[in-house]
């Protein structure tokens, strides 16, 4: 792949995973969330050029987070490493787990310290593990179907 078309389908990714993020705030952050940015996680599936660009957009949108740097850091890093287990996956079906259980259990973390009121780690293990089978294996994965059957992207 041309190194130009390579960073362009990038930041594609990355662009789409920012607006969705932003446009959707009120569902993307906080302890209830269904962060439908998500389901791009499952793209590094198909295409490497995907793990930077969910890294990319997850970190940006980040930024937006009422969680602060942390949410920047430690977010993005679980998207980052989410990203990378997928792109490794063997099976198609596997490759909204990464994300989901990646930030499972980080995002939870990222909560618990920077709450302003008391929360329940397990509950919010709970919340977070709702809204990312929702995102990545509820919408994630039928994209990933969608852009194989009509051959957008390839494995």
């Amino acid at each position: 792949m041309k190194k130009t078309t390579y960073l362009v389908q990038g930041a594609l990714i990355a662009a789409i995973y920012v607006v969705l993020a932003l446009a959707l705030a009120e569902i993307s952050f906080g302890p209830w969330q269904v962060r439908i940015a998500e389901a791009l996680t499952v793209l590094p599936y198909l295409t490497p050029v995907a793990i930077p660009g969910v890294f990319v957009g997850c970190l940006i949108a980040n930024f937006f987070s009422p969680f602060g740097i942390l949410d920047v850091i430690l977010g993005s890093l679980a998207t980052l490493i989410a990203a990378v287990l997928t792109y490794r996956m063997p099976k198609r079906w596997l490759a909204p787990l990464p994300p989901v259980l990646v930030n499972t259990f980080v995002i939870p973390i990222l909560i618990y310290f920077t709450a302003n009121e008391p929360v329940t780690f397990w509950f919010l293990v709970a919340q977070i593990f709702i809204g990312q089978v929702i995102a990545c294996y509820g919408f994630g994965y039928y994209l990933l179907l969608i852009l194989e059957r009509y051959k957008l992207l390839q494995r």
